[in-house]
């Protein structure tokens, strides 16, 4: 039992990342139907801006979070206003590959930048450990899942009691009767791009703090995963992203703690592959129906 619970911990830490860039993928893709794949390599430069404030002007972790959330969501409404906006009318697949492409060059553009190698994040926080009932675990960790679970409810609220949030769910189930009544889309898209990379870049921050390291390509794994996660939980669902990334996570810290590490990012896909054969939706998604 001790060590079911602590991998539950491990993987409720893990997950609260994946939850956080989940929750861009499945927001972007309720309003415009668009897979942003360049969305973890958002993230990384939210780790990336982290390591750099911190290193430069010796901020703490709160303001390297804000911070890296404030530049990666100007970042995220740029990528939508150069890269995604012009192709708003064009066929699905131009959109996918520009997304691609814009992948390739936030990291290649990094690698050339910065170098490819890994670099140590900045402990901004001094880790320590507690155990309750031979179950370890780190302030480190708990500050991952508690600014997570915040930021979550955050966007919930945003979302639910805004009017920018009625104005972004207008504009995903209609957009255009949501123009017809006074909204704009491009406002709500840019907006619904910008929250969803500032979740990104707060995640890039929290993820260096637990692992220590980063690098250039370091979005690429992460991202996949979390748009598995926004799969899992039902693409287009809020909470069902953000469920979707606790079991995910879950899920490769139980793979490694029975000594299969080697197959952790296997175990992820073999969950998608089911998920797409009984749920198709997903655990939160609905069955929409679509004229041919």
């Amino acid at each position: 039992m001790q060590t079911f619970f602590q991998q539950l911990i491990n993987g409720l830490s893990l997950g609260s990342i994946y939850a956080l860039l989940a929750l861009g993928y499945t927001m972007v893709y309720g309003i415009i139907k668009l897979i942003n794949f360049a969305h973890g390599d958002i993230y990384m430069i939210g780790a990336f801006w982290g390591y750099y404030v911190i290193n430069q002007y010796h901020v703490d972790f709160g303001v390297a979070l804000v911070s890296s959330m404030v530049i990666c969501a100007a970042l995220g409404m740029l990528i939508e206003y150069l890269a995604y906006r012009p192709l708003r009318n064009s066929p699905r697949i131009t959109a996918l590959i520009t997304a691609i492409g814009v992948s390739y060059f936030l990291e290649n553009g990094m690698s050339f930048l910065y170098g490819a190698n890994t670099r140590n994040f900045p402990q901004v926080v001094a880790s320590h450990r507690f155990t309750v009932f031979g179950v370890t675990v780190t302030n480190i960790q708990l500050l991952i899942v508690a600014v997570s679970l915040l930021l979550m409810v955050a966007l919930q609220l945003i979302v639910q009691h805004t009017r920018m949030g009625t104005a972004m769910r207008a504009v995903a189930v209609d957009q255009e009767a949501a123009e017809l009544v006074g909204i704009n889309p491009n406002h709500v898209i840019s907006f619904t791009f910008g929250l969803g990379s500032a979740l990104a870049g707060a995640a890039g921050v929290l993820i260096g703090l637990y692992y220590n390291s980063i690098d250039p390509l370091m979005g690429m794994v992460p991202g996949i995963k979390a748009f598995v996660a926004a799969v899992v939980g039902g693409i287009g669902s809020i909470p069902g992203a953000a469920i979707g990334g606790f079991l995910i996570g879950m899920l490769e810290t139980f793979v490694q703690a029975i000594g299969l590490s080697a197959y952790k990012d296997a175990a992820v896909y073999v969950v998608l592959i089911v998920i797409l054969v009984v749920l198709p939706a997903g655990l939160f998604g609905k069955n929409i129906k679509e004229k041919v």
